[in-house]
């Protein structure tokens, strides 16, 4: 029987949960998913200056919104020092690691000389082999990994295919600061390995620090996890993912009103293919995640394609589900506090009723949002500039005889309405155009909206007529 499954995602709490993050962090939880393994969630916060307690709460925040849940409890990785520590001594007492007294000004002067010579090596191991007696009084040590100085390190990555450094340039690198804390690839190497994870998925930003992980658990004689480093994200013209092109946080894609769904599903298909398909539920994408579909070029963020994908998932979206998403983003938008203070039951109802109608022409909850204005505008409206252009007095008494002609509809519906007004157009050689322009911009004072007739269905008689009267001739 194989051993099970387990992925894990471990952010550095030093800012927000970046798209680039979250891929990385989908991708895991769908390998872990597919095979009924566990995936992890390990905050890597040994960078004690740089990690913020809010940046932890905006990781996990970031996590749940998008629906990817992990596996047991957070495991913060500065809490796990002493192991980290002992390791290091194990290290030590086995010959594979030794301390280093090399001052910060010898330091300097190493890798300038390296650098200068055209050298990747830039420790020239200048404690490897000396007696500790030899050294200064009163330093304190860091300890060093005592790497291999021939041969080769190779990993065979799931996806950049085999990877080979030669040991010659690579570094005995530091696995504890002279403070006694224990260094980013001290620590991963042994969470990883007491974690008992067997796949570790990540940006390949981190390619080269594979090298040195494994020559580590070479040293410790531990079996190194499956490797899969997965091409960055660029914009798209090919650039490193700048802010403009949408290195933002999860937060940033929350308040401009994308679904988690959507953008979910955005990420898996970014790096990823399964044949042509881009749309996916998240059943489907569980079963067809494999990491060889994982392509080895950057791939390009395209908002346009976010946008149109976040548009087909809201058309698809239960009204209902809409609308408490609705709510949801008004905590992340600057208009949400007011809006806030104005659902009731009574605007909740509308906007349900609305919602068919509205979720057709919105490819953002924002957009929804702003299109469901009507409903919360207070009277009398505020007209935009081209709407109070199109109420010219002639339009203002049209608007008092059309009140006349809705007050006696019964039942208020849509279709009631509707008959109503083609019946007056008719009857007066009106076009039904000239006077559902008109009276669009009475009713939601803008020239667009849902279809006129749902306005009046959604807004109620009362409403309605209350609106009609604001804005007719006296």
């Amino acid at each position: 029987m194989t051993d099970p499954i387990v992925t894990r995602f471990a952010p550095s709490p030093t800012g927000f949960l970046h798209i680039g993050g979250a891929r990385t962090a989908l991708f895991n939880w769908l390998y872990a998913r597919k095979h009924g393994g566990r995936m992890l969630l390990r905050i890597e916060d040994t960078d004690r200056e740089r990690s913020t307690e809010p940046a932890i709460a905006a990781i996990l925040d970031g996590l749940k919104w998008l629906g990817l849940d992990w596996d047991g409890d957070v495991i913060y990785q500065f809490g796990r020092a002493a192991r980290h520590r002992e390791v290091a001594e194990v290290l030590l007492a086995n010959g594979k690691a030794y301390r280093c007294y090399a001052t910060p000004e010898q330091l300097t002067l190493m890798r300038e000389k390296a650098r200068a010579e055209g050298r990747t090596r830039l420790y020239d191991g200048l404690w490897r082999d000396r007696d500790p007696s030899e050294a200064p009084a009163g330093m304190k040590p860091t300890i060093r990994l005592k790497a291999p100085q021939t041969g080769e390190t190779v990993i065979e990555d799931q996806v950049q295919g085999r990877v080979v450094w030669q040991n010659e340039n690579l570094d005995d690198l530091v696995l504890l600061r002279g403070d006694g804390n224990p260094t980013y690839m001290l620590a991963v190497v042994v969470d990883d390995h007491d974690m008992a994870v067997t796949h570790v998925i990540r940006g390949d930003d981190h390619l080269i620090n594979a090298a040195r992980q494994k020559q580590i658990y070479d040293a410790l004689g531990w079996d190194i996890p499956s490797m899969s480093h997965i091409p960055l994200i660029h914009g798209p013209d090919g650039s490193k993912l700048s802010k403009r092109h949408g290195a933002l946080g999860v937060d940033a894609y929350r308040a401009m009103g994308y679904l988690p769904a959507a953008l979910r599903n955005y990420l898996v298909r970014l790096g990823w293919s399964h044949g042509d398909r881009e749309i996916f539920s998240t059943g489907e994408m569980i079963g067809a995640f494999d990491l060889s579909g994982i392509g080895r070029s950057a791939a390009r963020f395209d908002f346009a394609k976010l946008e149109s994908l976040n548009g087909h998932y809201i058309r698809q979206s239960d009204d209902q589900s809409l609308v408490t998403q609705f709510e949801s983003v008004l905590d992340y938008i600057p208009a949400g506090l007011g809006l806030k203070a104005k659902l009731n039951d009574t605007t909740r109802a509308q906007l349900l009723r609305a919602m068919p109608s509205l979720k057709e022409r919105a490819k953002t909850l924002i957009e929804l949002i702003d299109g469901s204005y009507f409903i919360f505008a207070d009277r009398p409206l505020e007209l935009e500039p081209k709407a109070a252009a199109l109420l010219t007095p002639e339009n203002r008494q049209l608007m008092g005889r059309l009140l006349a002609t809705l007050e006696p509809v019964a039942p208020w519906t849509a279709d009631a309405t509707e008959a109503a007004m083609r019946a007056f157009a008719e009857a007066n050689n009106l076009k039904l155009g000239a006077v559902a322009q008109p009276l669009r911009v009475a009713l939601t004072g803008r020239t667009t909206s849902p279809g006129i007739f749902d306005v009046l269905a959604v807004l109620g008689r009362q409403e309605s007529l209350a609106r009609l009267g604001d804005q007719a001739a006296s």
